[in-house]
């Protein structure tokens, strides 16, 4: 009896692992035959990812990326709305085949799932009232917001141990509670940050009134994400990106959400992916 149920549990193991195996899948291969490439994008957040409210179609940095991999695969494009808090899930459920949703690489979340080279480098920081903080002392014992499931919920509790975090479903909510006076900031990436201080400055009624403070408390490099296991499609994913900063395709995508021609009030973004950075050197 104990030799069956030996038996029994080594074959249990031996198909979990099978199923493991099966589970990372080949993305490349099953996105080539089905002809589309399903990517999970934040539809709310210029420069990075939003849907333009003339043409309805998804636009931003992210997008651009997504749009440069599927033309290098010949496949058309099916963008998923994504939140901070879903989009992990999102990915692990087969439910999209490629996240370009602002995703800040760490340890923690390479233990799930795979990270393409960073594509984007930036920096938290804080977006408040104009002349409310400036330094890391006012935001002591106060209510700053950020976004569920984001590392930005981690970083602000490790820089202002005092503060309450007040998490919202994603940034424009928080943005929303500076405004009514629920939080005294909302904290992400400045790249994000930037993108709503620009919704502020174009509205009559909060244009001069908000600002992001020079305190950055990390630093945050944004990877494209993919099954854990996957090593076909992140093979693909990076050459495309390497194959992008060769040929200049990464400068132009930058210079067209954050350059000096561009309204965002951020034009000094680090952007170039660097040899060195991505650990070839």
């Amino acid at each position: 009896m104990a030799r069956k149920i030996g038996l029994f549990v080594l074959a249990v193991t031996m198909i979990g692992a099978l199923c493991g195996a099966a589970l990372a899948g080949d993305t490349l291969a099953d996105v080539k035959k089905k002809g589309v490439l399903v990517a999970g994008v934040k539809d709310s957040l210029p420069p990075f990812g939003s849907v333009d409210p003339q043409t309805k179609d998804f636009v931003g940095y992210d997008i651009d990326f997504v749009k440069y991999i599927a033309k290098k695969l010949g496949v058309k494009v099916e963008y998923k709305p994504v939140t901070s808090a879903n989009r992990m899930p999102m990915l692990m459920e087969s439910r999209v085949d490629l996240l370009a949703a602002t995703m800040t690489k760490n340890p923690e979340r390479a233990k799930q799932i795979d990270f393409s080279y960073t594509y984007f480098l930036t920096g938290q920081k804080f977006l408040t009232k104009k002349g409310t903080v400036k330094s890391l002392k006012d935001l002591e014992g106060k209510k700053i917001g950020t976004a569920k499931g984001s590392t930005s919920e981690q970083n602000v509790k490790k820089s202002v141990p005092s503060t309450t975090v007040l998490s919202f479903d994603d940034y424009p909510q928080g943005v929303l509670a500076v405004q009514q006076g629920k939080v005294i900031a909302v904290t992400t990436d400045e790249s994000i940050l930037a993108g709503q201080l620009g919704k502020l400055e174009k509205n009559p009624a909060t244009k001069g009134q908000y600002e992001i403070p020079d305190i950055t408390i990390s630093a945050e490099p944004y990877g494209l994400g993919m099954r854990k296991g996957d090593t076909n499609f992140v093979k693909f994913v990076n050459d495309t990106l390497l194959e992008m900063e060769k040929n200049g395709e990464a400068k132009k995508i930058f210079e067209r959400w954050f350059g000096p021609n561009t309204d965002s009030p951020i034009n000094r973004g680090k952007f170039k992916i660097t040899a060195d950075r991505m650990g070839l050197e």
